[in-house]
């Protein structure tokens, strides 16, 4: 639906010149760009309690955020404001298809798009993100400062929920258009403010840092009951200095810490469970009538389309011996000779039921095909 032209160039160029070390400007990214949702729809999300929305006003240098869900948009006035919703691709499958042309970055990079609607003048103000974005211009038009990244920009919040950063050297100072895309690297300054109505489509990046890292693993290992051998030293001999913690005992201490994470299985199925998790509620639809694995192939038709949901986080990983698939923070382990099948489920956001069908011959691929059918993570589509 949306075909991506990043100025000519390959995205082997792009991500070799580009990503995560200076920001581009994308003139016609999108040609003949039209908005898969409008400013009156964006509202009515906004309006939904499992859905994140912000709305930001300026007037006069007085920020003000406030949070959603809203009954009513008296506060959105025709200057000086932003209303900001959270993961519109999990809950608009047309704005979901934005995201289509981007996935050439590995899955569990992508976060989620973030849709906003701005009245002249209105904006966020100049910020920093810790994560790699692209901004897609749609309807109106909206005036861009990016800058490199500058250790020593200072930072400070605005009515507390907004954090900016100083004034800064700006590399890219562009009016963008509909179909035009900036792409910013994390830590680099920037900001936009509407020159008239403008909707735009931020594709945001997981970029979790180490402390998320530890402690979703140690959330995992107490989860798992592992990590239960304990410390022990039979070879304590009598020490100079009964104060000391010796090197010997940091490193026994370590390699005590280190033994969990080189625990193939154990940290396999962590990583794929937490890369998968989704940060956002999900506009799911559960079969009322489930399937039955035994009777798949008689309820779907061999040209039937299997559709991923919007926001459905699809990884896997090869561990040699099989295969752990996770979905949506579930962990399925199946075989390799099911890693075709396995891919169609992952690297597709749709594919033909008859692609998977040489897999219905394992029993683990058709009931996690099942499961994931009948839980509203994948969906049927018939076809005409």
């Amino acid at each position: 639906m949306y075909q991506l032209s990043i100025n000519n160039m390959t995205q082997e160029a792009f991500l070799s010149q580009y990503w995560q070390k200076k920001p581009l400007l994308i003139k016609g990214g999108f040609k003949d760009f039209q908005d898969p949702l409008s400013a009156e729809e964006l509202a009515g999300l906004a309006m939904e309690d499992s859905i994140e929305s912000r709305l930001i006003t300026n007037h006069d240098e007085n920020w003000q955020a406030h949070h959603g869900p809203f009954e009513n948009f008296e506060k959105l006035t025709d200057t000086n404001s932003t209303l900001l919703v959270q993961a519109v691709d999990h809950w608009h499958p047309p704005a979901a298809q934005l995201l289509v042309p981007f996935r050439f970055i590995p899955n569990w990079r992508i976060d989620d798009l973030m849709v906003s609607f701005s009245t002249p003048n209105g904006g966020v103000g100049p910020h920093l993100d810790q994560y790699d974005v692209f901004i897609i211009q749609g309807e109106g038009k909206r005036h861009w400062r990016v800058g490199m990244p500058n250790p020593n920009l200072k930072q400070f919040t605005k009515d507390k929920a907004l954090l900016q950063v100083e004034q800064f050297e700006a590399v890219i100072d562009h009016i963008l258009e509909p179909g035009d895309i900036l792409y910013i690297p994390p830590g680099c300054p920037h900001e936009g403010y509407a020159v008239e109505n403008a909707l735009n489509y931020s594709v945001g990046f997981r970029a979790p840092d180490q402390k998320d890292f530890i402690s979703s693993f140690a959330d995992h290992v107490i989860d798992e009951e592992a990590g239960i051998e304990r410390y022990n030293d039979p070879e304590l001999a009598i020490r100079s200095s009964l104060g000391e913690i010796t090197t010997q005992d940091k490193t026994k201490i370590q390699a005590m810490l280190l033994g969990l994470i080189h625990d193939e299985e154990l940290f396999s199925k962590w990583l794929g469970t937490y890369l998968s998790q989704p940060k956002h509620d999900m506009d799911l639809a559960p079969l009322e009538d489930a399937l039955v694995a035994d009777h798949l192939e008689s309820e779907i038709e061999p040209d039937d389309t299997i559709v991923r949901a919007g926001g459905v986080r699809a990884i896997y990983q090869n561990i040699g011996e099989y295969i752990l698939l996770s979905i949506n923070g579930e962990t399925y382990q199946l075989s390799q000779n099911d890693l075709e099948q396995v891919k169609l489920l992952t690297d597709n956001t749709n594919f033909l039921f008859k692609q998977v069908k040489p897999a219905l011959m394992s029993l683990e691929f058709k009931q996690t095909l099942t499961t994931l059918i009948n839980d509203g993570l994948y969906y049927v589509e018939a076809w005409s």
